[in-house]
């Protein structure tokens, strides 16, 4: 029997929080499989999509993986600070970064559809 496309979501969103780390829509697959042998990969790219349409969860674009959203932002900017010696990530309000990214955007007549800033280095605990 098919899950309804919100306990999908929420399925999906629990296997991410439960992971201090960036995963990809296979590991996340790997995950739920245990319970649900017959599931498939489009399912959840197609919940994966909505999760990140509806601001739920972020792609790392930087490395095809996911995260869930820490913060509220509806009309903000996440910036992800992305530790690249331990993988952790880090979650940001970037407000005061929107009406730059906006007259940035005009200047070249692109309508952005969505903001996300990841920032790669390394986290306190890897730099010292």
């Amino acid at each position: 029997m098919r899950k309804q496309a919100a306990t999908r979501q929420s399925d999906v969103l629990k296997v991410l929080k439960k992971h201090d780390k960036p995963m990809t829509a296979y590991a996340i697959l790997d995950k739920m499989k245990l319970a649900e042998p017959a599931l498939a990969a489009p399912t959840i790219y197609r919940t994966l999509a909505a999760l990140t349409e509806q601001g739920r969860a972020h792609k790392l674009e930087s490395l095809k993986a996911f995260v869930p959203c820490r913060c509220d932002h509806a009309a903000s900017v996440p910036v992800l600070a992305v530790c690249e010696e331990c993988g952790t990530v880090e979650e940001h309000d970037g407000s005061p970064l929107l009406p730059k990214l906006k007259a940035l955007s005009a200047q070249s007549a692109f309508q952005a559809t969505r903001h996300i800033v990841e920032i790669h280095g390394r986290c306190q605990a890897c730099a010292t």
